[in-house]
């Protein structure tokens, strides 16, 4: 019991920092890239924050198994440089027991990324779906931000809106409003419009935008050929919204509906949950052999190739996942080879530890 708990601190210290490190990374490169989008008016700036919270639990299916991977393998390497393991080894800890003991550990990183898998990330991408929809039928009125020269229909319009109020009414308003397009798609010719006030009108599936003391003012740029108009009110048709993120339907279906299906891409979608749990205690069993280094040796010189055998591991799933939603391999096969695969290749470097040699890129020193 002692030998676990001081097994189980070691690896969680390291596997909470890798973690975190890894889920930082990887939020901060999604909000950058839904900011951007926000920016140039493909999205609200209201539903940043949401989006990137219910895709959490989806990002956290790989980064868990890959933080406990990585966890294990530097926590027992340096383990192994300090000579630690031949103390264990030497008071009767056999290397089968160290795995035991590794995979005990690994049961709450287990049990989470299944409740993830089965639950959490279906529940956040049905949720980060319904807001991507919602955003398909805001208005341009509703993606402009105060003070800023935003791009709409492809970058064919430029709006930019002094300031945005709620009206008494309770709709969205743009006040002091310039919009800057072409004449036509056809015409060389553009049109600059200065406007008081602006809001979205919507009838059935078209959307229009009103504007209200309106100056217009039609020409081709360097040409002093122009017409300058007024208008008390000004409407016009907005083109359909800017295509969102796509979501697979099946990553957002319940495990209740994934059960007893007959169709490839359910099949698929099911191995490919199930494959996530089942990662764990196969990377484990890899992890342990894997992490053996000699007094000397580096206690990193595993873990370029470490990192490699992971990403080979989730690539071949993926790549199972698509031919079994393409019916192009027979889903009693699918992604079990995989697993069964690097199982062995784990149990190999068990029963035979110059195989794990193989994977080392250091050398010992003299």
């Amino acid at each position: 019991m002692i030998l676990f708990k001081y097994l189980s601190k070691q690896v969680y210290q390291l596997l909470v920092g890798i973690a975190i490190t890894l889920t930082t990374v990887a939020l901060f490169s999604r909000f950058i890239q839904y900011l951007s989008q926000a920016a140039i008016g493909e999205l609200s700036s209201d539903i940043l924050f949401w989006i990137v919270l219910y895709r959490m639990p989806d990002f956290l299916l790989i980064i868990l198994p890959l933080s406990l991977f990585l966890a294990v393998l530097t926590t027992y390497s340096r383990l192994y440089a300090e000579n630690e393991m031949v103390v264990l080894f030497n008071s009767g800890v056999s290397e089968s027991t160290l795995l035991a003991y590794t995979q005990l550990i690994a049961a709450l990183i287990l049990v989470s990324v299944a409740i993830l898998s089965f639950q959490l990330a279906p529940w956040g991408l049905r949720n980060t779906e319904t807001l991507l929809l919602q955003q398909g039928e805001l208005t341009e009125v509703d993606l402009i931000t105060a003070g800023r020269f935003q791009t709409f229909n492809r970058g064919h319009r430029v709006t930019y809106a002094d300031r945005v109020i709620q009206n008494s009414s309770g709709q969205r308003e743009l006040q002091n409003v310039f919009v800057a397009a072409p004449v036509s798609t056809s015409s060389v010719g553009s049109r600059i419009i200065i406007a008081d006030r602006a809001k979205s009108l919507i009838s059935g599936r078209d959307r229009y935008l009103e504007l209200e003391n309106v100056r217009q003012i039609e020409g081709e740029p360097g040409q002093s050929d122009f017409s300058i108009s007024h208008f008390e009110k000004q409407i016009f048709l907005l083109p359909e919204s800017e295509e969102v993120e796509q979501i697979d339907g099946e990553a957002t279906l319940p495990m209740s509906q994934l059960f007893g299906s007959s169709e490839p891409r359910l099949i698929a979608e099911l191995q490919w949950r199930l494959s996530l749990v089942l990662l764990i205690p196969v990377l484990v069993t890899l992890a342990v052999p894997l992490s053996r280094v000699r007094p000397r040796q580096g206690q990193y010189s595993k873990l370029f190739v470490a990192i490699l055998l992971f990403a080979s591991y989730i690539l071949l799933l993926q790549i199972c996942r698509d031919a079994i939603s393409r019916g192009s391999l027979i889903p009693w096969l699918g992604v079990w080879w995989v697993h069964a695969l690097f199982l062995l290749l784990g149990l190999g470097m068990l029963t035979f530890p110059n195989v794990g040699d193989w994977f080392s890129l250091g050398k010992t020193n003299d």
